[in-house]
């Protein structure tokens, strides 16, 4: 099976990477339990959401599983073989600003809430807030 062009989302709900990785959903979450590796956030509703990196780490799994035969246990040795991705400094710089942004209007909106619990403000990530 070849790679699938992952669309450029921060988030895939389960359905969607059911259908990228070419596998039934209960099998995602099967593997939830055998790869610590594999975590996706849920809502509050309890839906999963995945990030790019959950994605792609489900991708190889596949591939070590179905394509290589690995068994599980063999497929987890392999993953933690594989060396850690390194942002680039430039990359890695602009995702300490963006996460420095993030904290700093949680921070403004918990404020907000705490002095008008009635009335709570919309969070803006990523624009420039007037504050």
């Amino acid at each position: 099976m070849s790679t699938p062009e992952l669309p450029q989302k921060l988030y895939f709900k389960i359905g969607e990477v059911a259908k990228l990785v070419g596998v039934k959903p209960y099998v995602l979450r099967y593997w939830e339990t055998e790869f610590s590796v594999v975590r996706p956030e849920k809502t509050r509703s309890r839906h999963r959401l995945y990030r790019r990196k959950d994605v792609e780490t489900l991708l190889e799994i596949r591939r070590l599983l179905h394509d290589e035969r690995y068994t599980i246990a063999g497929a987890k040795r392999r993953l933690r073989k594989r060396a850690p991705v390194r942002l680039p400094r430039r990359e890695a710089d602009h995702a300490t600003q963006v996460l420095s942004e993030v904290r700093r209007q949680l921070v403004a909106l918990c404020e907000r809430l705490e002095s008008q619990p009635s009335a709570p403000a919309p969070l803006v990530i990523g624009g420039t807030g007037g504050d």
